[in-house]
């Protein structure tokens, strides 16, 4: 974990995100959050790392999302040195079944 990043205000932050139940409750937090931008580059960022997990090449990866190599790099970077946040979701979201997914 970066400890730059490891403040109280960013502690309480991560505890709203956790008590979020559905999947419109979060749309309701993220759209009062974040500008629609952040949102979408956010959502891109965790879409281009699924497409790398499923070894998609950059070029499919830009075709489909519209993200910057520059972008999908970092990604890939993250996915490789990073702490494994995408790896845990990732793995997470793969054991869930239809039964779990969240109404919007």
């Amino acid at each position: 974990m970066n400890k730059k990043i490891k403040t109280e205000a960013v502690d309480h932050l991560f505890q709203a995100i956790l008590c979020l139940k559905t999947a419109e409750e979060c749309y309701d937090f993220f759209e009062d959050l974040c500008t629609v931008n952040e949102l979408l580059s956010l959502s891109q960022r965790f879409e281009v790392a699924s497409m790398l997990k499923h070894k998609n090449t950059y070029l499919e990866i830009a075709e489909k999302t519209g993200a910057s190599t520059a972008t999908i790099s970092r990604v890939n970077r993250s996915l490789n040195y990073g702490n494994d946040g995408y790896e845990l979701v990732l793995e997470r979201l793969k054991h869930t079944g239809p039964d779990s997914a969240v109404d919007v």
